[in-house]
């Protein structure tokens, strides 16, 4: 979020961006043409990244950089790079969409990927939608703007619509995507990686009093980074993932916010192993990324991680490991302590993959969401394993939603909690 007085409220829920070139690194076309190690989208500077942020109307405070990924951390939340796809995250009036027919020609021109594989765009209903701009002021215009780019796209409303909602639009790998953008022959759409491609969103409302006041400079004179990566490690925020795996950037807005970027080498896990048969032999890495609004009034917080986490494990309280979705979920709600909170997990499946009988994965994601949520979590849980070591928490919640989607080639689970204790 951008630095601003509070005198007018701020718009946290982000519009989320993502464009998939190819399904995978290995189907570009310039895989053994390098720059400085990197390829395809990564091969793009800065400063024309930094252009097209100027049509969304955002700019970069920092930047790190993993084995897979290059981590914008902007004004406005976050861009993240990878060899074959972009993910742009923004919040309060920024033009997200405007920004798209440029990253298709910085991606035509500078990385000669002229094909799109797939579009994502999803957001949360908007708090103040009258403070909107350009395609962003109605649902109904950001369907047509992405309908005017892609010839094959599918719009979605999930949830109650006089409630708290989530919006998508996508488009099918199968057909052609545009005109002049289709897909090759050569490109298999079904992914061919061991591991899925996995999505969760846990977007909360309400911040308690106490967890609100932590993310307020105390001093305007505080250092953005400096103070942004004690806050991290006092709120538990750099032990959300194991440190050991964990690459940290965070910054402290004047005089309130706060957002963060982080990549996670979730490959070196043990307990993430291939067949020896996998197509996939990279390690793997992931990131999550947090951003902040804790005015009164309107008081938001976002998490963001495409880590493959399993629903559960046997052993969910090791710090030195990938946690389980209920864990993670545990912990991230125990900072933030939301009166409401979405979450959304969006996978990468196979048609008929699941056998008959068999619990699918987003019916998985749902029993977690619902043990996460419906014990008692909060101050009183240990916040780095997701434990209760001192007796019962009054933060309780009920689920108000729930829905499976199923899409070409993603399946989606998406419920809804409240606090009721």
């Amino acid at each position: 979020m951008e630095q601003h007085t509070g005198s007018a409220p701020f718009e946290g829920p982000e519009k989320l961006l993502e464009i998939w070139f190819a399904p995978s690194p290995a189907h570009l076309p310039d895989t053994n043409g390098s720059v400085d190690g990197k390829i395809g989208l990564r091969k793009v500077e800065r400063a024309v990244w930094e252009g097209m942020l100027d049509i969304v109307k955002c700019s970069v405070l920092s930047t790190v950089s993993g084995a897979d990924f290059d981590a914008y951390l902007l004004s406005e939340s976050s861009l993240f790079v990878s060899p074959h796809r972009l993910i742009l995250k923004t919040c309060g009036t920024t033009l997200n969409l405007l920004g798209l027919p440029r990253i298709l020609e910085i991606a035509a021109v500078h990385a000669d990927l002229h094909t799109v594989y797939r579009c994502f765009y999803s957001r949360k209903s908007f708090m103040f939608p009258d403070r909107q701009h350009g395609p962003h002021r109605d649902w109904k215009y950001e369907v047509e703007f992405l309908d005017n780019i892609f010839a094959n796209g599918a719009a979605y409303t999930v949830g109650k619509v006089n409630g708290d909602h989530w919006l998508l639009y996508l488009t099918n790998p199968e057909e052609e995507v545009s005109p002049s953008l289709s897909i090759p022959p050569a490109i298999n759409t079904t992914c061919d990686l061991e591991f899925p491609d996995y999505t969760i969103e846990i977007l909360m409302s309400d911040l308690s009093p106490s967890a609100r006041e932590r993310f307020f400079l105390s001093s305007p004179t505080d250092d953005p980074t400096i103070h942004a990566a004690a806050l991290s490690q006092s709120l538990g925020i750099a032990e959300i993932f194991p440190p050991h795996l964990t690459t940290l950037d965070a910054y402290s807005f004047s005089p309130c916010g706060y957002s963060s970027n982080a990549l996670i080498k979730w490959g070196e896990d043990s307990s993430f192993v291939a067949s020896p048969n996998s197509v996939n032999t990279h390690p793997g890495e992931g990131y999550y990324t947090i951003h902040v609004t804790p005015e009164e009034g309107w008081s938001y917080a976002s998490f963001e991680c495409n880590v493959p986490l399993p629903p559960s494990r046997p052993s969910p309280d090791d710090p030195r490991t990938i946690p389980d979705l209920k864990t993670l979920i545990q912990r991230v709600v125990s900072i933030f302590e939301p009166g409401r909170l979405t979450l959304t997990l969006f996978i990468s499946c196979e048609e008929n993959e699941v056998d008959l009988g068999e619990r699918s994965p987003v019916e998985a994601a749902q029993q977690a969401f619902r043990a996460a949520l419906g014990e008692p979590v909060g101050k009183q849980y240990d916040k780095v394993n997701g434990i209760q070591p001192n007796g019962l928490s009054p933060r309780r919640y009920k689920r108000t939603d729930k829905i499976n989607y199923e899409f070409g080639g993603y399946d989606l689970a998406f419920a809804s909690f409240e606090l009721v204790s």
